[in-house]
């Protein structure tokens, strides 16, 4: 018989492990980013929400905002601790009713560790209780709140949400949301989905909005300042709740003119893209001033700036196509985010079409003869451009030159037949590019990888044989400018960060 010896350490560390049970000692914490490359700490590893309570008090003079949020999720893997994305100090978290310890760390990680772990395929509340002032926040040296001269603003891609409620975030994880906002009387809050009820007392108003269907954390918008509101029904029946601040000046009437005819567009864009998706639509104008709009889910952002040459509905045809390409299809990693802009860009194409100011294809002979060999427009790849190129203009310009080339090789039956099911293909999810193609293939039967090669991945301007090939600038003549062209220049800083 041999006998060991063991070290009085070793025998304490053995002890150690006995007493750990077997299913808390394999749980581990869930990764601080949700794997995306461009963005490696963007949203989180281990688990997946499914609903956003949140419920806020916001002081406009101060910017003092005050929240507690409820998330419901459901876990991914055996989970010791895990992440939220957000930047506001935290005073209390509690996880499943009890109180967890928390601690920030990065640039706006808020780590959490719950009293007990959690198993995978568990059902989680977390309750996070916070308050801050969102302006005096930053991260990577920018931030995405607004202040405006009459409160404040949380809109901007592809993060806007640290900095009003803890999230996961990233467009992998979608919820629905419930935002309930108390202002001071005088004062609206703004929000996506739905208005379900107002009530008011002691000098305060809470606004009360649901966003029910599937919905990513940067669509998710907030904005409170003194709007005036405007309501209707589309042609179709869905509600449209539109809200301008009352100091735009001189701005006020373009923007009026042109977001005041979203019931239309959407109507239009859904004969393209199929039924509109959602119970909810409209648009706001609060007084920001940046250049840029966006897509936010059933309610869209638009700065004062892009209506300071007047009326602009192409802007407005943008931020609608990304209802269907963005919203209700979401990328699957930020590299995807040519099915966002290159489909929101053709949609203003499209538009110029109806409004006889150009065809589509005038507009791609257009860009294409407009940018020569040498032009650094060619550079950018829209099917994966990379993090400091994700929204230059060849993603937009480019992206939608890609898809006239699309349309002439497949024809339009099938070229309008994949607009059209796509979205109703991954409806409320995700997708990539290499889905599209396939998707495209299998629509059309034909085998498209050269051409989405040639017109997407390439850092070089397609050569004249592939031009024609595509039928892209088959004229011997230079292209005149379209009619529609500056007002679809104009929206060219609709992602400008």
């Amino acid at each position: 018989m041999h006998r060991r010896i063991i070290a009085p350490g070793a025998l304490a560390a053995a002890s150690v492990l006995l007493a750990i049970p077997a299913s808390a000692a394999s749980h581990s914490p869930g990764a601080p980013g949700i794997g995306d490359p461009y963005y490696p700490d963007y949203g989180n590893g281990g688990y997946d929400v499914s609903h956003y309570d949140l419920r806020l008090k916001y002081q406009p003079a101060t910017d003092e905002l005050e929240g507690t949020a409820t998330l419901l999720a459901r876990t991914t893997q055996d989970l010791s601790r895990f992440n939220l994305d957000f930047l506001l100090d935290v005073s209390e978290v509690r996880v499943n009713g009890a109180k967890a310890s928390f601690t920030a760390s990065g640039e706006h990680e808020l780590e959490i560790t719950p009293k007990s772990p959690l198993a995978k395929g568990a059902s989680v509340t977390v309750v996070v209780r916070y308050s801050g002032v969102p302006s005096s926040k930053q991260a990577y040296g920018f931030t995405s709140w607004h202040r405006t001269p009459d409160g404040g603003v949380g809109a901007n891609e592809p993060e806007s949400a640290w900095w009003w409620f803890p999230s996961n975030d990233h467009p992998l994880d979608k919820a629905t949301y419930d935002v309930s906002v108390l202002v001071p009387d005088g004062s609206q809050a703004i929000s996506n989905g739905t208005l379900q009820s107002t009530s008011s007392r002691l000098g305060w108003t809470r606004y009360n909005w649901r966003s029910d269907k599937p919905q990513a954390t940067y669509l998710a918008t907030l904005a409170v300042g003194r709007f005036d509101i405007t309501t209707g029904t589309t042609e179709g029946g869905v509600p449209v709740v539109n809200a301008y601040s009352k100091d735009l000046g001189a701005n006020d009437g373009a923007a009026r003119a042109s977001i005041e005819r979203t019931g239309e567009v959407a109507d239009w864009l859904s004969e393209y893209f199929g039924p509109y998706p959602y119970n909810a639509l409209g648009g706001y104008v609060p007084n920001t001033t940046t250049g840029y709009a966006l897509e936010t889910q059933t309610r869209p952002y638009y700065s004062p700036r892009q209506f300071a040459n007047g009326s602009n509905v192409s802007v407005v045809v943008h931020e609608l196509a990304h209802q269907w390409y963005g919203d209700l299809v979401s990328v699957s990693g930020w590299k995807d985010i040519w099915i966002n802009e290159g489909f929101a860009r053709y949609a203003q194409w499209l538009w110029s079409e109806h409004e006889d100011e150009g065809t589509a294809q005038e507009l791609a002979d257009y860009v294409y003869a407009s940018h020569p060999a040498d032009d650094p427009f060619w550079t950018v790849k829209p099917g994966d451009p990379g993090p400091e190129n994700q929204f230059d203009i060849a993603v937009y310009d480019r992206g939608a030159l890609a898809l006239q080339a699309l349309r002439n090789e497949i024809g339009d039956d099938a070229f309008f037949a994949v607009l059209k099911g796509w979205p109703q293909k991954h409806a409320y999810g995700n997708a990539s590019v290499a889905d599209f193609r396939t998707y495209a293939e299998e629509v059309s039967g034909q085998s498209l990888s050269v051409l989405f090669d040639t017109w997407l991945f390439q850092p070089t301007k397609p050569a004249a044989p592939a031009a024609r090939t595509a039928s892209i600038a088959g004229a011997s003549a230079a292209p005149e400018q379209p009619r529609s062209w500056k007002k679809i220049a104009a929206t060219n800083d609709v992602h400008e960060h």
